[in-house]
Parts: C-alpha cells; structure tokens; sequence
C-alpha cells in the first residue's frame, strides 16, 4: 500500500538518493535502495507505469530470441531472476506453458530447438520442456492450423500484470521507508557544493520545490536521454498488441509464432479473461511526450498472422478490444541495423550530477538495479556479488483483493471489480480515471467502450470515493474518453 499522494511543500529538501522514473527500472532502484537503509524519494512525471512498463508483452521470461542470438549472458540472468518472482509473487508471476510449433523445411527444426530448449531448462534450473505430436498440438489449440506441421516443443515461461508488478514494487519500496510521488516531472539538474540539485514541478499545480540528493538516478527509460546530460543513446523502439475477447481466439497456454512475412515471433496468449497478440516492433519517430499509438500496419501486420494460422476465426479490425502500443528504451548500437536485431541488454552510464540507467528487460530490474546504485556508489563491488546471489527480495506481506494482478484469472464480476477500484483508489494513488482503468486494473483494455458504461453506472460511488466534485469529475470523464479513444481504441 502507498501513503496518500504527498504535496511537494512537504517534502524534505535533503535526500540520499533522487530516483526520477517510475517504471520497474526507477521502481527496482527504489526497492533496493529503500532495502539498504538509504533515505530516497521517487518521482514520476506522469503516474506510475504510464510508459513501457504498462505496455509490455506481460512476459517474465529468458527470452528464447536472446539465447538464438548467442545472449547467453542475459538469457541465464532472466531465466534466474524468472524463477525468484515465481516464488517470491505467486499472485503476479504465473508460469504458463509456451508452444513453439516446429514444420517441414522451417528454421529452426526440430533437432535445434531441442537442443536450444535444453540449455533453456538447463540455465533455469527446470526441467519442463516436452515435444507434442500433432494430436496433442491440436488439442491444446484446435483452431490452429498448418498442414506442414510436425508437432510442437512446449516449454515454460511467465506472465505478469506488469504494471500491478510495478505497483507491489513501489509497495514493497513504501514499506522500507522510501517516498513515491506521481505527477511530478525533474528539471534543471546541476550540481551545488558537491550534490545534486534538481527543481520538481507538479503537474497538477505548477508548484515548484528544490532538493538536493547525494545521487540522482535518471531511470527514465525511452526518455533517459532528455534527462542525461550526455550524447543520446536511446533507440526508442514501439511495439504494439492487439487485445480480443477470448471467445474469439481461446488461448490456454502461450503459442509463439513466426510472422509469415517476415519471421519474426509473434505470441498470442491468454491474459485476464482476454486474448493477447503482439508484438511489433519498429523505430518510434512520433513525440515521446504523448502516449505512444498503434500504427494501421502494425493492426493488420498482427491480424495477418490470425487469419494465416487461425483461418477459421475469424477476427476483424472490429472485434479488437483496444490495442496497447508502448516504447521500448533499446540502447542503440549506432549500426544499420533492424529493431528486432538490436541487442536487449541495459546501459548504466555517468552524466553532470547523475547517473543514468536505461535499457533492458521487465524480467532483469533487479540486476538493473543493482548496477545503478554499485555505479551511484551506495554499494562496493563485494556487496553487489552479495546482493546478486542472495535471489530474494521481498519481505513485507501485502494482500491484495482478490484477483487483483493475476495474469491468468478471468474477467472479474462487477462486484470484484468494485472491491478492486475502492482499494486501489485508498491504497495507490490514483489521481485520474486512466490510472484506475488502465494501470491499477484493466477494464480499459478488455472492454470495446474502454468501460465507459461502467463509469456511468458507478459516477456517484467514484466520486465519493475519489473526493471529486461533480465538475471534476466530468473533466475528469472526458479526459479518460479522449485518452482512450485516441490510443487505444481502434481507428474505424
């Protein structure tokens, strides 16, 4: 659970450590500097998960696609990491069995995939990996269709809500003593006397308070370099989802796919009661100051494979739930080269009065952070291999309502849902309409109206509950409607 949203009068002008970002990055950096006894505060220009990390594939994994590129490195370390939060939050991180379907004359076969598959096991320390016939193929996935199939490996991996995993992060940060607050932007970072002084504005009011920190850790992802105060380094890269009703496409187990024109996995999956299908993943050139869209060819690119292996359902632009389109914070290589072939690992680097972090992967924010802070100084190198191999991080309890956060639980009943908003409006700092429907839960992304006729139904309970006049809480309506029409609602 997160305090109520502080005002910035009232904080401290003197902190240890200044983390800007609240995506998992800012929020692991948070966790694990809170852990250490370090006096920090957290601060996010938007709300907390408003980029990236809500806007993920939703996959705690190793990632097969970094082993094929010879990552082995960055393959073992999430494949590591996967397995604590699998222990560590059972509620969040589900493990989800995987097919990769193998046909005649494709790469990789049936003989490299296995192989491929048993250093995966190998490097997590399972042992789950098992060939389907055809037959059992089909049973498990029905509708799928392709005549030069063989069969199919099915492996393990995970999925997560990422941006409730954002939240039980912040909330285990909470817990040690860290201080978040949502809708406050950094500027003007310099240093004076020796530390870092940096002005926060609120986005709600235009107030302004200065702090000084010992560090500051720009963990901005896409955006570190508007922050760094170096050369750039980010190449932002948009993927893109398509969410659909279940009824449409089931999905029981996770099927990754290679896109027929251009080879690339696609994965469709279940995900609360809907069926998910992404991803893309080209060069973002629009403002990362707006939410970022879904482009037509990004639609159909993903349609494309339904109606090449799913011939008999048939899924129009018109059944799409929403579509979700974040920006991945890929540290360029300064090379020609295609979005898919860059390289996923993080970057820890130096700017004036700041370190900056960027880069990586939902499942590595641990290690990422760990990296942050050996740079910023709070930890020695000895501590580091400590901490790294100690493979526990959560020590406090905190229940949620139930379902909350479960990658794989159905839709929830009205009811649920209800018990759901109150929580999550007294518990996480909600302060617009957007942050309670499409990050604390997600009817947003799982109902055609973005669950408009819901916020109908329930005006006069929200606003009790949110402690808004009847004024606000029609600007508030109006700005969720044109939030989620333009970004993620699909353009007819």
């Amino acid at each position: 659970m997160l305090p109520k949203r502080a005002q910035l009068s009232q904080l401290p002008t003197h902190w240890d450590l200044l983390v800007i970002g609240g995506g998992i990055t800012g929020a692991g950096v948070a966790l694990l500097a809170s852990q250490l006894g370090i006096r920090v505060l957290l601060v996010e220009q938007k709300d907390y998960a408003w980029g990236t990390s809500s806007r993920s594939s939703k996959m705690v994994h190793g990632g097969l696609r970094y082993l094929s590129q010879g990552n082995l490195r960055l393959t073992r370390e999430s494949l590591r990491e996967r397995e604590i939060y699998l222990k560590e939050l059972p509620h969040l991180v589900k493990r989800v069995p995987y097919l990769f379907p193998i046909s005649k004359g494709q790469f990789p076969g049936r003989g490299i995939m296995g192989i491929a598959l048993w250093l995966y096991d190998k490097l997590a320390g399972v042992n789950e990996r098992r060939w389907l016939n055809t037959a059992e193929l089909n049973e498990l996935w029905p509708s799928y269709t392709n005549p030069n199939a063989l069969g199919a490996y099915c492996y393990s991996d995970a999925l997560t809500d990422d941006s409730r995993l954002v939240m039980r992060v912040l909330q285990e940060a909470s817990a040690n003593g860290a201080e978040l607050i949502n809708y406050v932007r950094a500027e003007d970072i310099k240093l004076h006397n020796g530390t870092s002084q940096v002005t926060l504005v609120d986005a709600h009011t235009n107030d302004t308070h200065t702090v000084y920190a010992q560090q500051v850790i720009n963990a901005t992802g896409a955006w570190a370099d508007s922050l760094s105060g170096t050369a750039n380094k980010i190449r932002p890269l948009r993927g893109s989802h398509l969410v659909i009703p279940t009824n449409l496409l089931p999905a029981n187990s996770c099927l990754t796919l290679l896109h027929p024109r251009d080879k690339r996995p696609v994965f469709i999956f279940p995900w609360q009661g809907s069926t998910l299908i992404g991803t893309t993943d080209h060069d973002h050139q629009d403002s990362l100051q707006i939410e970022a869209q879904a482009s037509h060819n990004e639609i159909e690119y993903l349609l494309e494979v339904v109606k090449t292996v799913f011939p008999k359902n048939t899924v129009n632009t018109s059944d799409i739930s929403s579509v979700q389109a974040g920006v991945r914070p890929v540290i360029s290589s300064g090379k020609a080269k295609k979005p898919s072939q860059e390289r996923r690992e993080h970057l820890v680097w130096r700017g004036a009065g700041r370190i900056n972090v960027s880069g990586g992967k939902l499942t590595t924010f641990r290690v990422i952070a760990l990296d942050a802070l050996k740079e910023a100084g709070f930890i020695d190198g000895p501590t580091h291999r400590r901490l790294y191999r100690q493979g526990h991080l959560f020590e406090h309890s905190i229940t949620w309502p139930k379902g909350l956060g479960d990658p794989l639980a159905p839709a929830p009943s009205q009811n649920e849902l209800l018990a759901w908003w109150q929580w999550c409006i007294r518990h996480e700092q909600v302060q617009h309409l957007d942050d309670l429907l499409l990050r604390r839960t997600h009817v947003g992304n799982h109902q055609q109206d973005g669950g408009h006729a819901l916020l109908l139904e329930h005006a006069p309970w929200l606003q009790r509950e949110l402690g808004w006049s009847k004024q606000r809480w029609q600007q508030e309506l109006t700005r969720y409607q044109a939030i989620w029409q333009q970004f993620y609602q699909i353009q007819k």
